[in-house]
């Protein structure tokens, strides 16, 4: 049989497929990473499928496996990344998009990452587009116009002529700069009241007891245990670590955020995406302060812009005249989900941190991120420890 679950042994060639489509490549550390996690062990659940006529793998989806709570019952759910089918596969995507649709023990299998070209297809399998209102919408703030103005000039020029992308290299990365932290301490010197950089993310923490306020709530939730945390933050490909930022109102931390520096071209600027944006009670006061705070770091980082890819109508709410300031980005549906009965209606309210934001982006060229390494550098030692 053509379609197989993927392993590590496919690691080269998938490696290959996604160089194809110029999506990065993980290491073969990274792909470990990905593969230990701790939810797909839950269920016995394959890291993604391959088409493979006995040469190796000609074409590939992923599948990262979540751990959702809703109050005490612990529940798991898919996401579909990474999706590459070659023109001589042509129509194979319908066989490795039914594998992932039809494994069990998920009470939903979704992508909240589809392109403009791929969202069409995924409908034709049953899914949904979700959240209804939102699922097409991208929130973005400009930090540095300029650079997002020239990036999209010289997309276009190249999209006139092709040749031109390996001419032009890596264009519009940060400078390494000697003073790099000190950027960094002095933009979290102007951090919004209430907010910090680096929380504390150990098991006894005040981010620990945050988990357990979020749970109490009794919404549907992606597991955000300090466990879970730690290792969805210790990506061995990351070339600058997750920034991370607490809210907290009369010392108790009540809303939680994380950002990663994306460049998703060589032509573009980087970006600060925000990753997970959450507050117990989806307190508007947190979750404005926290989208602040990430603008004000954003210089610091050298990131063009702000960008949240994935937004509820809760969180469109919450963000209320920031929400209403941004950028629409999107237009098409991004986010499209297959639920088990009776779990539509069961509350979720996703972020990026549900899907594969985190590690599907394009990290940074190592040389332009050499000297922003230490910019959380007690969160990345408690990455480092997730990873030991």
């Amino acid at each position: 049989m053509s379609l197989r679950p993927f392993n590590e042994s496919d690691l080269e060639a998938v490696n290959r497929l996604h160089s194809s489509v110029w999506w990065p490549e993980r290491s073969a550390a990274g792909w470990r990473w990905l593969m230990a996690n701790p939810a797909s062990a839950e269920i016995d659940a394959p890291h993604g499928w391959v088409i493979d006529h006995g040469a190796g793998p000609e074409a590939f989806v992923g599948n990262f496996i979540q751990r959702f709570w809703r109050n005490d019952q612990r529940l798991h759910a898919a996401t579909g990344y990474s999706i590459v089918v070659p023109p001589a596969q042509r129509g194979r995507s319908r066989a490795l998009i039914n594998a992932f649709i039809d494994q069990p023990a998920c009470f939903a299998r979704y992508t909240l990452n589809a392109n403009a070209r791929s969202s069409p297809l995924y409908q034709r399998h049953g899914m949904v587009p979700w959240p209804p209102e939102t699922h097409t919408l991208k929130l973005s703030w400009l930090i540095d116009p300029a650079a997002c103005l020239y990036g999209r000039g010289l997309r276009e020029v190249v999209d006139r002529a092709p040749t031109l992308a390996r001419l032009l290299g890596e264009q519009l990365s940060p400078l390494p700069r000697l003073n790099g932290e000190r950027r960094l301490r002095q933009a979290e010197s102007r951090l919004p009241d209430g907010v910090s950089l680096s929380p504390d993310l150990s098991q006894r923490s005040d981010y620990a007891r945050f988990w357990t306020a979020l749970r109490a709530e009794g919404r549907l939730m992606a597991d955000r245990s300090p466990d879970i945390m730690r290792w969805r933050l210790s990506d061995p490909d990351l070339t600058v670590p997750p920034l991370s930022l607490a809210y907290r109102d009369g010392g108790r931390l009540t809303g939680f955020a994380v950002a990663m520096l994306n460049k998703q071209t060589p032509l573009e600027p980087p970006i600060l995406e925000i990753i997970d944006l959450v507050a117990l009670d989806n307190d508007s006061t947190a979750v404005q302060a926290l989208v602040e705070g990430l603008r004000r770091m954003a210089p610091a980082l050298g990131a063009a812009k702000v960008r949240l890819q994935v937004v509820s109508p809760d969180l469109l709410a919450a963000l209320g005249r920031l929400g209403q300031k941004a950028w629409r980005e999107g237009g098409w549906g991004h986010c499209h989900i297959a639920f088990d009965d009776g779990m539509q209606d069961a509350g979720w309210r996703p972020t990026p941190y549900d899907g594969d934001y985190s590690f599907c982006l394009r990290p940074l060229p190592a040389r332009a991120s050499a000297a922003l390494r230490l910019a959380s550098t007690p969160l990345r030692a408690q990455a480092v420890q997730a990873r030991a």
